[in-house]
């Protein structure tokens, strides 16, 4: 196993270089007799976040020399996105790629080991909570309890929010018919006036197709843009210039294990997938960042205009935000103690993104 206190750059270095892959492939392959293939399935439902996914897969038998190998699945494929968790406790698949915000659903505290409103906005950042201070503990902790194993976060990009109106301040959302992700998310734009839903990625299209929904938030562009959004919505809303998404500014997934599987794996063989798992992040947020800079252009021919949320929405939100923020971190322990580290994190010197003021008179149940 790798060391707890093993940073992002030394796995990486560990790595460095296809040849490093390469040479210590023989090795792990030799800790068994015979390979072990796990059914994998992500919540990407198309486009570049699928196949980025689905090429990834496709390495990692030939890295361990046949001990391991990926059989990639997309959305819905085998179980419907919020059916991942059991499917991976029960056997019936191996490890999923979800959107961490969806664990939620059984673990409280996983609202605060993925992006939210206002919170931590640069994927560094989430590295540092992760990797530096004690977050991958933590989150280990409490999918254990659950039958499973968090390996480790991976990037893709902020979300963004279509709309078949403008949306040009948070008044804008007053009234509008809004798909989110549920929890956190979903009350702060409640607080603003929106009529919240939760759907999963699948089904956002023809609910906006339909009318069902007017206003819809999910991934980046060029997902967004091959799953159809443009045909269906006529805006795109995001933050001041350099703050893409207020809400979800560093939307994260993971690689999950069930215990079992985890366990069956040699030492050796876990090593390597942490440590894959660290290059798969990289490579996954690289080629999506890649994959919008040519959707914008799309969006553009298509006749699709960006509106923009102004300073002064930031700062009203942020107000919005900071009490919700305490409300969940204060629904149990665990919730308490990683937001707390978060919170610290935003507090000091490096990010200032959090004042004394915004939270005076709000406590935290450690």
């Amino acid at each position: 196993m790798l060391d707890k206190k093993t940073t992002r750059r030394s796995a990486l270095g560990a790595l460095a270089g296809a040849g490093a892959i390469t040479l210590a492939a023989p090795h792990i392959a030799t800790a068994a007799s015979h390979g072990t293939t796990w059914k994998i399935q992500t919540s990407w439902p198309g486009g570049a976040g699928l196949q980025i996914f689905k090429d990834w897969c496709a390495t990692i038998q030939e890295k361990t020399g046949g001990e391991l190998a990926f059989q990639p699945f997309g959305a819905n494929d085998v179980v419907g996105d919020f059916q991942l968790y059991d499917a991976v406790k029960n056997g019936v698949l191996q490890a999923v790629n979800p959107f961490t915000i969806y664990v939620q659903g059984i673990i409280p505290a996983g609202v605060f080991l993925s992006s939210y409103p206002l919170g931590l906005r640069n994927p560094h950042e989430w590295d540092v909570f992760f990797y530096g201070l004690g977050g991958l503990e933590m989150a280990r902790e409490l999918y254990a309890a659950q039958g499973m194993h968090f390996v480790g976060p991976v990037h893709h990009g902020p979300n963004i929010i279509h709309s078949k109106v403008p949306i040009r301040s948070i008044d804008d959302f007053r009234g509008r018919k809004m798909r989110l992700p549920g929890g956190m998310v979903a009350e702060v734009f409640t607080e603003i006036g929106a009529e919240t839903t939760v759907l999963p990625g699948s089904e956002i299209f023809p609910a906006l197709e339909k009318g069902t929904i007017d206003v819809a938030d999910y991934v980046g562009p060029a997902v967004n843009y091959s799953l159809g959004f443009s045909q269906v919505t006529k805006y795109i809303s995001m933050g001041p210039p350099g703050f893409m998404s207020l809400y979800q500014p560093v939307d994260l997934m993971d690689i999950t294990v069930g215990m079992d599987s985890w366990n069956a794996l040699s030492p050796q063989m876990q090593q390597f997938v942490e440590m894959e798992t660290h290059v798969y992040s990289d490579m996954h947020h690289a080629a999506i960042q890649k994959a919008d800079q040519e959707a914008w252009a799309k969006f553009e021919a298509d006749g699709t205009e960006v509106t923009r949320l102004s300073q002064d929405d930031v700062e009203l939100m942020t107000e919005v935000a900071v009490p919700i923020w305490f409300k969940y971190a204060n629904r149990d322990k665990s919730s308490a103690r990683i937001f707390k580290t978060q919170l610290d994190y935003m507090m000091s010197g490096s990010l200032g993104y959090v004042t004394p003021e915004q939270i005076e008179g709000l406590s935290l149940d450690l």
